[in-house]
C-alpha cells in the first residue's frame, strides 16, 4: 500500500485543535504528523489536500441495528451493505447490533454473520442486545431469555473471530454467574432494566463497565415511601466512576439535562455517542420496515417510532441518526466544542472497547482510521486502516 500524505488539515485532538498539519499514513498506521509544509513526500506517494478542513479520528458506533434499507437482522448481504455504507457517515469501526432470536437460531445466525466477508467499516465485535434482559422496550419477546451459561458460551463461539459484547439487565436471574463468562472474550453493557441500586452495584462489581442508550428503558423504581425519591440503576451508574455511558442524541430520546448531568459525573471521557439506528437511518423521513416492525421517521435524523397499527404505535424504536449527525447535534444541542464532540464519538467509544491505545485519536502509531470533515462538520473523506473508503463527490 503506497504512503498517503494528508496535507493542510486542522487536527481534532482531545486537548484542542492543531491547525496547519500534515499526516503521513503508512502500512495502515499514522506514521508521523508535522506542520503542513514540513512533511516530505515523493511522487510515488498519494497526496490529499485537506484545504484547511478538520481531520478527526474515525467515528465508532457502539450500538447500531441498520442504515438506509439494510438491517443487521436481515442476513449477510445486508450486513455487508451496512459496512460499505457507514464510511459515508465517518464511521470507521462499529458494533453491529443484533436483536435476540430463539435459542439455537441466535448462535447459528451469528456464526453466519461472523464468517461474512465485508469491506469498509471495521467490525469491532457483535453487540447482542438480549436475550439476557428483563425489559423488552422495542425488542421482540425473545429478549427475555433464561440464565443458561451454555447459551452464553455458544454465542461467544459463534461470534469468533470477533468478540461478543453482551447487553444485560442487572436484575436478570443469576446474571452474577453469567457476567464472568461473558467477559472471557468480550464486554458487558447494562441496559433494559428495572434494577435497584444493589442489583446494579452487583453487576458492576462482577465486571459490567458500560451502560448503553442510557436513560432509555431504564425504569424508575417505585417510591420506597411517600416523599422519598427512589434511586435505581441510573443513579448507581452515575455514582460509579468505573462505568461509562452512551446516549442517543437526537433531541427526543433523552433530555439534554440528563446528558449534561452525565457529563458532570463522567466528563467527556466517560460519555459516548451512539445512533441505535434502525432501518431508514440516513434516508429522508418516511415509513420503513425496521427491526421486525414498521417504523416511521417524522424528520431526517429523528427517532424511529413504531407504526404497525398496534397499540404500541408511536413508541420509540431506535433512531434515524448517523454518527456525523450525532456529532453535529452535540455541538448544536449541547453547545459542546468540536473536540469534545469528537471525543464522545471516537475516543471514548474506543476506550469502552479496550482499544484506546490504538484507535480514537490522531496520533503517530495509531491505526489510520480517519475522517475529514468540512466546516459544516459533514464528511468529505474517510480512511480505514489507511485506505480511502469514501470520498464525497462534489456537484459539477
Amino acid at each position: 500500500m503506497p504512503t498517503t500524505i494528508i496535507r493542510n488539515v486542522a487536527l481534532i485532538r482531545p486537548d484542542g485543535l492543531a491547525p496547519n498539519r500534515s499526516v503521513r499514513l503508512e502500512d495502515g498506521k499514522i506514521k508521523d504528523i508535522g506542520l503542513a509544509s514540513g512533511v516530505d513526500w515523493d511522487p510515488a506517494d498519494k497526496e490529499v489536500d485537506g484545504q484547511g478542513m478538520y481531520l478527526a479520528p474515525g467515528l465508532i458506533d457502539l450500538h447500531i441495528h441498520g442504515v438506509h434499507r439494510w438491517g443487521m437482522d436481515n442476513g449477510p448481504a445486508d450486513f455487508a451493505a451496512i459496512c460499505e455504507t457507514l464510511p459515508q457517515y465517518g464511521v470507521t469501526g462499529f458494533l453491529p447490533t443484533l436483536a435476540p432470536r430463539r435459542p439455537g437460531d441466535d448462535s447459528e445466525y451469528l456464526a453466519t454473520l461472523a464468517q461474512t466477508e465485508t469491506h469498509g467499516t471495521l467490525n469491532l465485535g457483535f453487540h447482542l442486545e438480549g436475550p439476557f434482559l428483563t425489559l423488552t422496550g422495542a425488542l421482540p419477546p425473545e429478549a427475555l431469555g433464561s440464565a443458561d451459561p451454555n447459551r452464553v458460551r455458544d454465542l461467544i463461539k459463534a461470534a469468533r473471530p470477533h468478540r461478543a459484547v453482551f447487553s444485560i439487565s442487572p436484575d436478570f436471574e443469576n446474571i452474577r454467574e453469567l457476567i464472568p463468562i461473558m467477559l472471557e472474550q468480550g464486554a458487558v453493557f447494562i441496559t433494559h432494566t428495572a434494577a435497584d441500586v444493589e442489583q446494579t452495584q452487583m453487576a458492576i462489581e462482577a465486571g459490567a463497565r458500560h451502560a448503553t442508550h442510557f436513560c432509555n428503558v431504564f425504569a424508575v423504581p417505585p417510591e420506597p415511601e411517600p416523599g422519598v425519591r427512589p434511586c435505581g440503576a441510573l443513579e448507581a451508574i452515575l455514582a460509579d466512576p468505573r462505568v461509562s455511558v452512551d446516549f442517543i442524541l437526537d433531541g427526543e430520546h433523552v433530555p439534554m439535562v440528563a446528558v449534561q448531568l452525565a457529563l458532570r459525573c463522567k466528563s467527556v471521557e466517560g460519555v459516548s455517542l451512539i445512533t441505535d439506528a434502525n432501518v431508514g437511518a440516513g434516508f429522508p423521513p418516511g415509513r420503513y420496515h425496521g427491526i421486525g416492525r414498521e417504523v416511521v421517521f417524522a424528520y431526517e435524523g429523528g427517532p424511529a417510532r413504531i407504526a404497525d397499527g398496534s397499540n404500541e404505535d408511536g413508541l420509540l424504536a431506535g433512531s434515524g441518526l448517523t454518527m456525523d449527525r450525532a456529532v453535529r447535534n452535540a455541538v448544536d444541542m449541547l453547545g459542546m466544542n468540536l473536540c469534545g464532540a469528537i471525543t464522545m464519538a471516537s475516543t471514548s467509544p474506543a476506550r469502552v472497547l479496550g482499544l484506546g491505545d490504538r484507535k480514537g485519536q490522531v496520533r503517530a502509531g495509531f491505526d489510520a482510521d480517519l475522517v475529514l470533515l468540512d466546516r459544516e462538520l459533514k464528511v468529505r473523506q474517510t480512511w480505514v486502516a489507511g485506505e480511502s473508503v469514501y470520498t464525497r463527490q462534489e456537484p459539477a
